[in-house]
């Protein structure tokens, strides 16, 4: 063996790329969008943002048009996967819906994500039915998280009803023909009582929520319970600095103090008559002993589980999209 192929073999670990992604620009991310049409005016897509979540034309047509075209791949491949197996059972040949779930921080865009995916993916040239729930739902009501001592830690995985989100997935799955998924206001901050969203057997549905792809230790004699992303057929994390998603949500908090919060039947209304030092202070609590404390501990380290990142920049608008080679 040569010197330089010695030194090749074992070149220290550092030097490897060991990333399991790929890592586009913008601009590189863009020129894989083809021929992929533009379906969405701009007033569509400002209807489609969330509330201090802005998002150009520009950045749909370079990254989410991709995306979408990328998606209709993977669509089609799971599909000719699925019939090629149930083909080989002696199944009969019938679509299995395809799940994305979409992850991520409070206030790094993941509501304005999924319904311009929704937008998108349902105008390809087949029309596909496209499905849109956040897991939202499948809290906790109040008057439980109150008396398990658990408002404080809504948003964390014990404040979830997760073997209700696991019946619904396995439900959608099995090709149930009409799955009811439980209405969260956050007018209320409630789950809705006797209120339901019914999906009725669509091609795709997304599934959008903070701790999706989250895994949790089993005990070593308990039955094997699946984890929500086992569901998934594909999914996305969204990322963004920590110190910029304190701002984008101290802002997001300020602002709702303008417009929501004001009504007096939103639950938050007692926010908006107080000053504007003392809410900043109750939003920092709120954003550092909750919300960050559930990102550290929960969310952030579901990234790695993720098929695609997108990550943003202090604008909100995407700078990379890491997608995982195959």
């Amino acid at each position: 063996m040569s010197a330089n192929a010695m030194q090749k073999e074992f070149a220290p670990v550092q030097e490897l790329d060991l990333s399991p992604y790929s890592v586009f620009t913008e601009t590189e991310w863009a020129s894989l969008r083809a021929d992929t049409p533009m379906t969405l005016s701009m007033h569509e897509i400002e209807e489609l943002q969330s509330l201090n979540d802005y998002v150009s034309q520009e950045q749909v047509k370079n990254i989410y048009l991709p995306l979408s075209r990328l998606l209709a791949y993977y669509v089609e491949a799971s599909q000719s996967l699925q019939f090629a197996t149930k083909r080989f059972l002696g199944m009969r040949l019938t679509r299995t819906p395809f799940i994305i779930g979409i992850a991520g921080s409070v206030s790094v865009g993941k509501s304005t994500t999924a319904r311009l995916l929704q937008a998108l993916l349902s105008r390809w040239p087949a029309s596909p039915k496209v499905d849109l729930i956040t897991t939202d739902g499948f809290l906790y009501p109040n008057a439980i998280l109150e008396s398990e001592g658990l408002m404080r830690r809504k948003g964390f995985p014990e404040s979830y009803d997760r073997s209700a989100l696991l019946k619904f997935l396995t439900d959608i799955k099995g090709g149930e023909h009409e799955v009811r998924a439980p209405i969260y206001s956050h007018f209320f901050y409630d789950v809705m009582p006797g209120q339901f969203l019914t999906v009725e057997q669509p091609d795709i549905l997304i599934v959008e929520g903070l701790n999706v792809l989250q895994t949790s230790h089993q005990p070593k004699a308990a039955k094997a319970v699946p984890f929500v992303s086992d569901f998934f057929d594909f999914s996305i994390y969204i990322d963004a600095e920590e110190q910029v998603l304190q701002r984008w949500y101290l802002e997001r908090f300020m602002r709702l103090r303008e417009t929501a919060f004001r009504d007096p039947g939103s639950y938050f209304h007692k926010f908006s008559t107080i000053s504007d030092d003392k809410a900043q202070e109750i939003a920092k609590d709120l954003w550092q002993n909750i919300n960050l404390e559930n990102l550290r501990q929960n969310i952030l380290p579901t990234r790695p589980r993720a098929d695609l990142i997108l990550a943003k920049g202090a604008d909100h608008s995407i700078e990379t999209v890491a997608l995982r080679k195959i």
